[in-house]
């Protein structure tokens, strides 16, 4: 999903939550403990203008470009566009402009698989292959948990040659059919034996999710998060969606050409705005769509040792600390696009960050940000 092939195999991971992207200076980022404390802490309005200004100067300077969402304990205090939508145009960002997510994608994918298990359509437990007709024997142990955690071992080979697969009409649509076509590649680890980033182990759970409920990976998600949380600007891309035009960099007067698949992708394909992704935020922490243990289940540290340092990962949700504060969150790259999510579950604080602009490292903004709202360390 990003023009080099390490970027491809690592599609969100690169800037999400991660210490090893940036200096000493950067929020500490360490395992969450499953207890929660409820915070005292109040955001200072003075903070919230702090962050407007440096948000519009770097917007002014060109090194910002997107829609940015900050809220506590259920009050929006910002919710404003940066820069412009569309170059051409000259059409500025809002909070209702839509943006694809990339790898923030994953929650939702995620989510859909913990509504169904709540529905006794699947166990997150169950092997994959009882959901894959004529089933690959490399995977006969992978587990829906495996591929939700990152833990399949699925070939970190298999990702690039999908993207260049899926791109030759002449591929078959359906996703399992698609990685069919790379069966002979060997798994990397034992499932379960370590933590690896894999687009493609969620491009098969979008494909189980289709097997266990009957519908369309799109038609589930619409129907079963979607409408219920009344996200009316979040949706699965089909490239006329009216997104907001993506760029490769600042000096860019010309969209990024979008190289999506055409197979159901439940890595990375789906828009939304800041505004949908808060309410998306707010229903997480109540019961909306499925029962609180499995809520705390997609919030847990299951896997302590990922890929990059200091972090853990729950189900589409990396899981750490920032300060002492619990967080969970995600980060995302697409060809002309970056985005985040970051929670303070403790704090009930919640940044959202959309970019129509792909060199925007993401992490430096979350640490502007988070410096003006709790100080710098």
């Amino acid at each position: 999903m990003d023009r080099h092939a390490f970027h491809l195999i690592l599609c969100g991971v690169l800037l999400a939550l991660m210490l090893t992207a940036c200096a000493s200076a950067s929020p500490a980022f360490q395992p969450l403990t499953p207890t929660l404390v409820p915070s005292r802490f109040v955001i200072e309005s003075g903070a919230i203008a702090r962050v407007n200004t440096l948000l519009s100067q770097m917007a002014e300077a060109g090194t910002f470009t997107g829609s940015v969402l900050v809220a506590e304990k259920g009050q929006v205090f910002l919710s404003r566009g940066y820069g412009l939508a569309d170059r051409e145009q000259k059409i500025p960002n809002t909070p209702q402009t839509r943006f694809r997510l990339a790898s923030v994608t994953k929650q939702f994918t995620a989510m859909a698989i913990l509504i169904l298990q709540s529905q006794g359509k699947l166990s997150i437990q169950d092997p994959i292959c009882n959901y894959i007709d004529d089933c690959y024997p490399a995977w006969k142990d992978i587990t829906i948990h495996h591929l939700l955690t990152h833990t399949s071992g699925l070939s970190r080979l298999l990702w690039p040659s999908l993207k260049a697969a899926a791109s030759v009409p002449t591929t078959p649509s359906h996703p399992v059919q698609t990685l069919a076509l790379f069966q002979d590649l060997p798994l990397d680890s034992r499932p379960g034996e370590r933590f690896a980033y894999s687009n493609p182990g969620y491009i098969l759970l979008a494909s189980i999710i289709e097997q266990a409920s009957g519908q369309s990976y799109e038609a589930f998600l619409q129907q079963a998060i979607f409408t219920p949380l009344n996200l009316h600007n979040t949706g699965y891309e089909h490239g006329s969606s009216s997104l907001a035009a993506g760029y490769v960099n600042r000096y860019a007067t010309a969209p990024v050409e979008f190289a999506g698949m055409s197979i159901p992708d439940g890595s990375g394909l789906l828009y939304s705005t800041v505004k949908d992704l808060y309410q998306w935020d707010q229903a997480l922490y109540k019961e909306q769509l499925i029962p609180r243990t499995l809520l705390d289940r997609m919030f847990a540290p299951l896997i302590q040792e990922t890929d990059q340092a200091g972090s853990a990962y729950g189900y589409g949700w990396y899981v750490g600390e920032d300060r002492g504060r619990p967080l969970v969150g995600h980060g995302g790259n697409i060809e002309g696009f970056a985005t985040l999510i970051i929670r303070y579950p403790a704090d009930q604080i919640t940044l959202i960050v959309l970019m129509n602009q792909q060199d925007i490292n993401q992490l430096s903004v979350w640490q502007a940000i988070s410096n003006e709202i709790f100080g710098e360390e």
